[in-house]
């Protein structure tokens, strides 16, 4: 099994359609400027309400990535 050494950084996403789309929101746009996310874990997961209705979803995760010359094949 190889070894993998992972840089782990904490994201926040919301979304107004569900807790997925808050998660998704948060990794597509960190997938904008790093390269080699590979994992996340849900840390947090809170929400907006408003007029007694949930109006926002919000979720705290953490996402590791490796770095750059651990010869990483996408």
């Amino acid at each position: 099994m190889e070894e993998h050494v992972y840089r782990v950084i904490e994201l926040a996403g919301s979304s107004t359609e569900g807790v997925e789309a808050a998660v998704q929101n948060a990794v597509s746009r960190a997938a904008r400027t790093l390269r080699h996310l590979r994992w996340f874990e849900v840390k947090r997961l809170s929400g907006h309400i408003a007029d007694g209705r949930v109006q926002h979803w919000q979720v705290t995760i953490k996402a590791g990535f490796t770095l750059e010359g651990d010869d990483v094949k996408d």
